[in-house]
């Protein structure tokens, strides 16, 4: 049975590899001995790649070295060719969140990662914008795989691109889990809905998601009626004159709501927005009654 609460991140247990007793050492590599701490704070580039290159560097010494802010790409390259210290979680974690990994090496680490951790690199500000839009790309993907518990803090806490997301994907994902459970008779379509509502107002309520987000939300074809209904008495999004004109454009804004929004918008603008409406003819017909425009072209089904 799917539990709500919060899933908390994956703990991932890490083997930890004895360093290499080989005898024989690569003359352009440094011995295992002089791989310290200062090592890894010399500023000179041929040194530092010599020390990401070696494979007796350790977790921590990588760790360290990845704390510098003024690591070269070259540099972060080298270590990710490392094919010992990459096999730390963490590593890959701290060499995709420096500001100076090219972008060639951060995502396709990123896409190894799971999905709390892809959430934290996406907020991260060291990141690249790009890379951030991208890791949250990846995130995006990967929504119909995660429980309903993992949604709700990803609903909560993850960028505004991925709370959007959640807001046009919730039916089906909803849909994905109800056919499992039905199944197994272990869940009905309240329970769904439920569900369903609880992410779908979580995600309205989380801090980066903005106006602009929640307008192409609505707009978009895969919006459902539950998410129209939602935005158009929220009250943080409903008062605002962007999104009522945004929800006068689609086909599911009830036609209370639709006279209480119409009110505020000036006749001439109004007649434009419902030109692009998918509100059936007979409503906008009404609107355009009400606001008492003088140019009133009926609408009629075929439109």
């Amino acid at each position: 049975m799917i539990n709500d609460k919060e899933t908390s991140e994956e703990e991932i247990s890490e083997d930890k590899n004895a360093p290499s007793t080989e005898s024989a050492t690569p003359p352009t590599l440094l011995p295992e001995a002089q791989i310290d701490a200062a090592q890894i704070h010399r500023p000179e580039s041929a040194d530092l790649l010599r020390t990401t290159a070696d494979p007796t560097l350790t977790e921590d010494l990588a760790l360290a070295l990845l704390k510098r802010a003024d690591l070269p790409p070259e540099v972060l390259e080298q270590l990710a060719k490392n094919a010992k210290v990459l096999k730390s979680r963490k590593v890959k974690i701290a060499l995709a969140s420096h500001p100076h990994t090219p972008r060639h090496v951060s995502v396709p680490l990123a896409r190894q990662f799971y999905i709390f951790d892809l959430m934290k690199l996406a907020l991260s500000p060291r990141v690249p914008a790009d890379v951030r839009v991208a890791v949250d790309d990846v995130l995006i993907s990967r929504l119909k795989t995660v429980t309903v518990g993992e949604r709700l803090t990803l609903a909560r806490r993850a960028s505004g691109r991925v709370a959007a997301a959640l807001l046009l994907d919730i039916e089906s994902m909803d849909g994905k889990i109800m056919s499992r459970k039905t199944i197994a008779g272990k869940m009905n379509n309240a329970d769904a809905v439920a569900r369903q509502t609880r992410v779908m107002q979580t995600a309205l309520e989380n801090p980066r998601l903005t106006e602009a987000l929640v307008i192409n939300s609505v707009l978009r074809p895969a919006a459902s009626a539950a998410l129209v209904h939602a935005v158009a008495r929220h009250e943080k999004w409903s008062p605002r004159r962007e999104v009522r004109a945004a929800l006068l454009r689609t086909a599911h804004l009830s036609p209370a709501r639709a006279l209480e929004f119409s009110r505020e918008i000036p006749a001439s603008v109004l007649h434009d927005v419902l030109d692009s409406s998918r509100l059936p003819a007979e409503i906008k017909n009404q609107l355009l009654r009400q606001s008492g425009s003088q140019k009133i072209r009926k609408f009629d089904d075929s439109q």
